[in-house]
């Protein structure tokens, strides 16, 4: 698929490697500074508002600039960041609130990191590759953030409170490197908007406008909200999967951890499936049995009591949730306009991660309230529900054409 795809996916890896070297370096340097359950949550939450309050302003941004230039730029910010942190954790200074703004000030760089970089492979590669180019992106993920990075990460901290910090600097360091040596990615080409001017219009218009291309197109529209709706009653069980996993299944703190390796090993298997999975089954037969699969995970976890049960169900959680965020990202990929990408890109992730705030606060009244397998039943209910409303289109999302720039402008023209 090209030399600068293979910078970019050498990028992706290793930035993923320092990810997952902070994934679980993060939350031990947090518990070692406070034992209070509000001060750890907020770390947790700290990981996803900053996509709520900067993901629109990221897509508009991304659409305006060179994108391999702001990643480059926010990556940057990101080893500033943990710099800090880490003169800090040296001189003995660090606390409890310095860490969670550091977690802030980080996330807010990954959100412009992520958002920008989910812009470059339609930019590298011909639409048919996505798929392809999207299954290699995803599987660097899932090696270096979800199988190897936190176990190395954990290990580090256990040397030295500074180490894995110091090594993620490495890694988003040589990322940046690494997608440098990519050509010079050009501006997305702008709209007009009937104002008659070449003026670049103000950010929040940028996104009015990403907004209405959204929702005035309904095949993009519909797997947003799939999305969407699929986040709220996924995160609803997961926020509280660590109660259910040493309380209910009485698998303790290392099958608890083991619960996310079985997941991650699921992923892998289906990197290497997805080829020919492509090659041999339509995307909307994917994603329906991808999403009944989902429906059936959720009753099964709601049935099972049984430890070694439940790392099965999360091994085959592990490869259809692969297979589904591959799916969907090329999809969306391939009907959204370039000039349009970074803002509906980020939509994308607003609801992501909208959802899983909803979810996991649904989720932990539920168990309170009615104990914890109560969240996978009220996944299984809402999640097949769901999926009864949209079996059918799924297939119109699937068949749909791109739209080209002469209907993007159009469309960006015309009034809510």
């Amino acid at each position: 698929m090209g030399r600068d795809f293979r910078w970019l996916l050498a990028s992706s890896w290793t930035s993923n490697v320092g990810d997952g070297v902070a994934l679980a370096a993060a939350p031990l340097l947090i518990a070692s500074m406070t034992s209070s359950p509000i001060l750890v949550a907020a770390g947790a939450i700290l990981q996803f508002l900053p996509w709520l309050l900067f993901g629109l302003h990221a897509g508009a941004i991304a659409d305006r600039f060179d994108r391999r230039r702001l990643v480059m730029v926010a990556n940057a910010a990101r080893a500033v960041v943990l710099a800090g942190l880490c003169a800090f954790l040296l001189t003995g200074t660090a606390n409890i609130w310095i860490v969670l703004a550091v977690a802030f000030l980080y996330g807010t760089a990954e959100v412009f990191v992520d958002t920008a970089g989910s812009t470059l492979l339609p930019m590298l590669v011909k639409p048919a590759d996505l798929g392809l180019g999207n299954a290699r992106l995803q599987a660097g993920y899932l090696v270096a953030n979800q199988f190897a990075g936190p176990p190395l990460g954990a290990f580090l901290f256990a040397a030295g409170t500074a180490w894995p910090f110091l090594l993620e600097i490495l890694c988003v360091l040589l990322a940046v490197v690494l997608i440098s040596r990519m050509a010079r990615t050009p501006v997305p080409p702008r709209t007009s908007t009937g104002s008659g001017t070449h003026e670049k219009p103000h950010v929040h218009t940028d996104i009015a406008e990403g907004l209405r291309w959204l929702w005035q197109n309904p095949p993009v529209r519909m797997l947003v909200l799939i999305i969407l709706v699929f986040n709220v009653t996924w995160a609803a069980p997961w926020g509280v999967l660590v109660l259910y996993a040493t309380e209910h299944l009485n698998m303790g703190a290392v099958g608890y951890g083991a619960l996310t390796t079985a997941s991650a090993a699921g992923g892998i298997l289906a990197t290497l499936c997805f080829g020919w999975l492509e090659r041999h089954v339509s995307f909307a037969t994917l994603m329906r049995v991808v999403l009944s699969l989902e429906v059936l995970m959720h009753l099964a976890f709601a049935l099972t009591s049984t430890g070694w049960v439940a790392l099965v169900i999360m091994f085959v959680f592990g490869a259809y949730a692969f297979i589904w965020g591959t799916i969907s990202t090329t999809v969306r990929q391939r009907l959204v306009p370039p000039e349009l990408q970074g803002r509906v890109a980020s939509v994308n992730m607003v609801g992501v991660f909208g959802g899983m705030v909803i979810g996991q606060a649904l989720g932990g009244v539920i168990a309170q309230f009615w104990g914890l397998t109560a969240p996978w039943w009220f996944a299984f209910v809402g999640a097949a529900l769901t999926l009864l409303l949209v079996w059918k289109p799924i297939s119109q999302i699937v068949s749909a054409k791109p739209v080209s720039d002469t209907q993007a402008i159009e469309i960006q023209s015309n009034e809510p």
